[in-house]
Formats: structure tokens, C-alpha cells, sequence
């Protein structure tokens, strides 16, 4: 007789070009789950602040900017789809402008407690497990998942990671720029008094740096088949 299995909530936290979301999507794919990049809303946010001519470093202006953020976030582990006051911005949010603002507009903390109520709302509303994938998703979206883990590797190895993903995306990039700028991230999303960086207590944590996607993966998916009692 088959082992009975239940749905489970999966938080992957890290940095920037840790593999998260790659990997996330896979997770969600294989095990047959939603899929929310958090990271996105955040970076949609950051567009629509950019869009309205706000400062981002203006907390008032960004906060009255994003106070009623018309955002939908596809949960398809195969597609890409974010939806800012009925524009697809799936390709927008990740360009270099917007990289390099969304730390500061994450940080606020009204802006961070309006995309948090929604992030929960998503994981709860489903009738299946769902994979989050963020910066803060073990600390504060959902410090009870019952599979956390938080993803590093080194500034270097990020770096070339992103460079590798722009130029395949027919993005510009220059690798000594981006490595400043994840250098830069990492600090800023540390010290942060809203939601700092950290790994979620009881998480496990995975350096992917010398790991291939593939057995990342595999280890992710053993942990949910252990909380799902399989």
C-alpha cells in the first residue's frame, strides 16, 4: 500500500545568482507544485516606482507609489509571467535598471508588508504544494514551511552566473560591473533593518558553487519527500 503524502510549502531563500529560481521552477515541475518568485514582485514593484518618475530612495513618494499595486504573478513552474496594470513586464523587470533600484525599494517596509499579505495569501489559496522562492520566505513570509532552505555560492561565481544569463538573453553585461553590484546587493540585503538576508532558522543550508543544477535539485527534492512522509 502506497504511502499517503500531503502538500507541502517549500521556502528557498538566498541571494542573487544562487540558482533559486531555476531551481525553484524545477522543484515545482517535478514534485507537481505551484510556483511564486517572489523576488519578481518585488522587482515589479520597483518598475512601477521607475515608471511614476519616484526616487526610490524617497520612502514616502515609493510607498504612495506601490500603495495599490495592480500585480499578477503566473504559479506555472515552465512560464515567466508578470502582469503590472495589465502590461506583461516579464522581460522589463529584469533589466539592469531595475536591479539596481529594487534593494532600495524592497527595504521599505510598507512596501514589504503589502507584498507579504499577498505572498501568504498565494501560498494558502492553493489545493496543491507550493514552492516560494525569495529573500525572505523562511524568515518572515513563512517560518513554518515545512521544507526551508537557503541557497549561497560565492560573489564570484554569482557574478558569472548573471553575466552568462544576460548575454544569453541578449542583454549587455559586464562581469566586473555585476560583480560590484552583487557585492553591493549582498551588503544592502544583510544590513537591512526590514527582513535582512539570513538563513531561516531550521533551514538547510546548500553552497551551490561548485554543484551543478541537477544535483542541487536532487537534494532539494529528497527534502520534500521527507516531509512528505515518502
Amino acid at each position: 500500500m502506497p504511502t499517503q503524502t500531503h502538500n507541502v510549502r517549500v521556502a528557498i531563500d538566498g541571494p542573487a545568482g544562487t540558482g533559486k529560481s531555476t531551481l525553484a521552477r524545477k522543484l515545482a515541475g517535478r514534485i507537481g507544485a505551484a510556483y511564486l518568485d517572489t523576488g519578481a514582485m518585488y522587482r515589479a514593484a520597483t518598475l512601477k516606482v521607475l515608471e511614476s518618475g519616484v526616487d526610490p530612495e524617497d520612502t514616502a513618494a515609493v510607498v504612495a507609489a506601490t500603495k495599490d499595486l495592480e500585480l499578477e504573478i503566473g504559479s506555472d513552474p515552465s512560464t515567466s509571467v508578470v502582469i503590472l496594470e495589465g502590461k506583461d513586464v516579464s522581460d522589463e523587470i529584469r533589466t539592469s535598471r531595475v536591479t539596481e533600484s529594487v534593494s532600495a525599494v524592497s527595504a521599505i517596509r510598507e512596501v514589504r508588508e503589502n507584498l507579504v499579505a499577498l505572498q501568504r495569501k498565494l501560498a494558502w489559496s492553493g489545493d496543491r504544494s507550493v514552492v516560494l522562492e525569495g529573500r525572505d520566505i523562511g524568515t518572515v513570509v513563512l517560518p513554518d514551511a515545512e521544507v526551508k532552505v537557503f541557497l549561497t555560492a560565492s560573489p564570484e561565481v554569482r557574478a558569472q552566473r548573471r553575466t552568462d544569463q544576460d548575454t544569453a538573453a541578449g542583454r549587455a553585461a559586464d562581469y566586473d560591473e555585476i560583480l560590484a553590484a552583487v557585492v553591493a546587493r549582498d551588503e544592502k540585503d544583510s544590513s537591512r533593518a526590514e527582513s535582512p538576508l539570513r538563513a531561516a532558522d531550521g533551514a538547510v543550508v546548500v553552497d551551490t558553487s561548485e554543484l551543478g543544477i541537477d544535483d542541487v535539485l536532487e537534494r532539494l527534492a529528497d527534502l520534500v519527500a521527507k516531509a512528505q512522509g515518502k
